[in-house]
């Protein structure tokens, strides 16, 4: 029987610092969920493919976590080598549909493509 291991969090551009940002109860969520994709696990609780336009096919993944009336967004793959790389962590600002705004999937994408890189570097690609 094979053991899945543990693999590395690895923070993209100010990803890190943004998620530190968010009210407690939204990290202890997302921590937890991006703790069971470190471990390989099928079903993330409040995941969600992000795949349209720009993003379709990259195996983008979008946590989502409505706080006090806010809506907390934190976007990841796990796809780039043998890491978790967390992309992007944000407060969704527009109160106008669902989507993803345009600024942020220009941000998700410019940093999918740094950690590629990156994987790349560390001989995971």
């Amino acid at each position: 029987m094979k053991t899945k291991l543990e693999r590395p969090l690895r923070w993209v551009g100010s990803a890190k610092k943004d998620f530190c940002d968010f009210p407690p109860g939204v990290q202890d969520d997302f921590g937890y969920a991006l703790h069971l994709a470190q471990w390989g696990a099928d079903v993330v609780p409040g995941a969600k493919p992000l795949g349209k336009g720009v993003l379709k096919g990259l195996g983008i993944i979008e946590l989502v976590d409505d706080h006090d009336g806010d809506t907390f967004r934190t976007v990841y793959t796990a796809r780039l080598g043998r890491a978790v790389y967390v992309l992007d962590a944000f407060k969704k600002k527009s109160k106008h549909g669902i989507a993803t705004p345009k600024h942020e999937t220009d941000l998700i994408r410019q940093r999918y493509e740094a950690a590629a890189r990156d994987a790349r570097e560390r001989g995971e690609l």
